[in-house]
């Protein structure tokens, strides 16, 4: 087997398994809260920890859900200029999260990983997406709203910005599975329920 195909699985394999460690529950387990599966939304990301236990443990998680998206791909990156390479580990690190071996594939919506995978990518997509975000939530106070925004423009900033198919194909897979993940959002948000 080639040594560049072994480096390849070597690293979507690990982007995977770190992408499958639960920012949410170990910062939960450490700071004395409760399992975040198991009250607010039921999903273990930084907003729901927020609900939980505050901005402390909610800004450690989403510092650390941001991290272990960024750290993969930017190793893969010091390694390898194969843009093919960094797309399947940027790949593999977010769908860690979303379903993630060590907490029986049931992670969580996958935004701070996303943006961490987006960042080690293309810093300037990644400062368009944070100022899309930042604007939504200013203008209308609701997270998720401005999550699934920010989700579908993805796309088009990695065209208009960056010009690489692959990464915009990337961007496109991540937007669509951020989209699925937020289904009951967007189902609160039509029903005028989301907060």
């Amino acid at each position: 087997m080639p040594t560049e195909l072994i480096l390849t699985i070597a690293l979507i394999i690990t982007a995977y398994l770190i992408g499958s460690i639960s920012a949410a529950i170990i910062t939960c387990k450490v700071m004395g809260l409760p399992d975040p599966r198991t009250l607010g939304s039921n999903n273990p990301g930084a907003t729901n920890v927020k609900r939980i236990g505050g901005n402390k443990a909610a800004a450690i998680t989403l510092f650390a859900d941001m991290l272990k998206g960024f750290l993969p791909v930017v190793i893969a990156h010091l390694l390898t200029s194969d843009e093919l390479t960094l797309v399947l580990v940027a790949s593999a690190a977010f769908l860690g999260h979303l379903y993630p071996i060590f907490f029986a594939f049931k992670g969580g919506k996958g935004v701070a990983t996303a943006f961490g995978v987006i960042l080690a990518i293309s810093w300037p997509v990644a400062l368009a997406m944070l100022l899309t975000w930042l604007l939504i939530a200013y203008g209308l106070k609701i997270s998720s709203l401005s999550a699934l925004v920010t989700a579908v423009v993805a796309p088009f900033y990695f065209w208009w910005l960056d010009g690489s198919i692959l990464f915009m194909s990337m961007g496109s897979f991540i937007s669509l599975m951020l989209i699925w993940r937020h289904r009951s959002n967007i189902q609160r948000i039509l029903s005028g329920e989301e907060k």
